[in-house]
């Protein structure tokens, strides 16, 4: 009897993770997922360290549960590990640019959530540094995990194949409504100097990306309104230096100002000619997590709902008129982006395997020197729509436009 050779184990790449809150437990098992179900994958991610100042029971159980073998409380001592290929970034927007910057300077390759930054500013200094490191073989990539969605990868793959036709309209919403109880405590997503804004890059970056992403063209300008509804919160751990109203406005626990948007509406151009309408709230009552995009186009129309994540609702246009209609299309085949991986057909697959399928993209690009996307480059994209959007709604809806970005911004 021969016994089989043993395969080669896989060059190990050593992550340390900044901040280990829900996102940051979310990657972490996106990594541990790869590792068990990609065993052709040509590196294996390994959870080095993580860097969170929580200092709590729950942290405690999350390092033991990923397996960190090492926690840092102060991040600057993760960056300067000699054992760490690659860090990954879950903190606030405020962090973001200076421990990214860091990471870089180090020689870390960086994967940063999204939003890319708190400022234009700041993600143009990003990219610029991803782009010096790059020829130093460094790579850089922001989070956007909904472009690793099967149904999104081939609404796409359906749009660049010429299935739609020529792109007209785009109508893309995030509805959620975890914040309608004014009691809710004022947490860092409701700070402008923690998170940035509020629903328009919390949730609102997300359409944003996506929609450019699926139809291959850019924003170019916008026309918006903001609102906040709530605009004091009870205080919450964590709420430090912020002025507080004693007593609050019905005499109650403290509070302090809510500084960014409850929601965002703008309406946009697109490069290609078309025109769009976005809509961005954490206040859609009944709504838990309603993203909607759809796309029309002079041959068809096609339509994504996140909380049918398996499914892509497609009209062909060209079809003789008895049979014109929107057609389910389960996106479960093994054809299917990403899905050759998975269970058999009709087997749905769920939220977190979109970050299952960007850990192993990066994992890949690594390991073959190839730039991963979404780059720094889109991350700054959805970043200056962002402050287009902020600037139209502080000017009463003006029409601002959206600068463009060359592929590629020299250092």
């Amino acid at each position: 009897m021969t016994t089989p050779a043993a395969a080669s184990p896989a060059i190990p790449l050593r992550v340390g993770v900044v901040g280990l809150g829900w996102m940051g437990q979310v990657h972490a098992r996106a990594y541990t997922r790869v590792a068990q179900h990609y065993l052709d994958a040509p590196l294996r991610p390994v959870l080095v360290a993580v860097a969170d100042n929580a200092g709590d029971e729950r942290l405690a159980r999350a390092v033991a549960a990923y397996g960190f073998a090492d926690v840092h409380a102060d991040w600057r001592e993760l960056v300067a590990r000699d054992d760490i290929d690659l860090i990954d970034i879950c903190t606030p927007g405020d962090s973001h640019a200076e421990i990214a910057l860091a990471a870089l300077a180090a020689g870390k390759h960086v994967l940063c959530e999204k939003p890319l930054a708190n400022s234009v500013a700041e993600a143009r200094t990003m990219t610029d540094a991803a782009a010096a490191a790059r020829a130093g073989g460094v790579l850089t990539m922001c989070g956007f995990n909904y472009r690793r969605v099967p149904a999104v990868a081939y609404l796409r793959q359906l749009i660049a194949d010429g299935r739609l036709g020529e792109i007209r309209h785009v109508r893309a919403v995030y509805l959620q409504d975890w914040i309608t109880d004014p009691q809710f405590p004022l947490v860092w997503r409701l700070q402008r100097e923690r998170a940035g804004s509020g629903a328009l890059g919390d949730i609102g970056a997300h359409i944003i990306d996506l929609t450019q992403f699926v139809t291959g063209q850019q924003i170019t300008g916008v026309s918006a309104l903001t609102e906040t509804f709530v605009k004091e919160r009870p205080l919450a751990g964590g709420s430090t230096g912020l002025s507080a109203t004693a007593g609050g406005p019905d005499g109650g626990a403290p509070t302090g100002p809510v500084t960014v948007d409850d929601a965002a509406l703008f309406l946009a151009r697109l490069s290609g000619g078309a025109v769009a309408t976005y809509e961005a709230t954490r206040f859609a009552t009944g709504h838990k997590n309603g993203m909607r995009v759809e796309v029309n186009g002079s041959l068809g129309s096609a339509v994504f709902e996140l909380e049918r994540l398996n499914e892509l609702q497609f009209h062909d246009a060209t079809r003789p008129g008895p049979e014109q209609g929107f057609t389910r299309i389960l996106v479960t085949e093994p054809e299917h982006p990403y899905l050759s991986a998975w269970w058999p057909p009709g087997h749905i697959i769920g939220y977190e395997h979109s970050f299952t399928h960007q850990m192993r993209d990066l994992i890949e690009a690594v390991a073959t020197g190839t730039d991963p996307r979404p780059s720094f480059v889109d991350g700054l994209r959805v970043q200056l729509v962002l402050d287009a959007v902020s600037r139209s709604a502080e000017l009463g809806s003006s029409w601002v436009g959206v600068a463009p970005v060359p592929a590629e911004v020299p250092a």
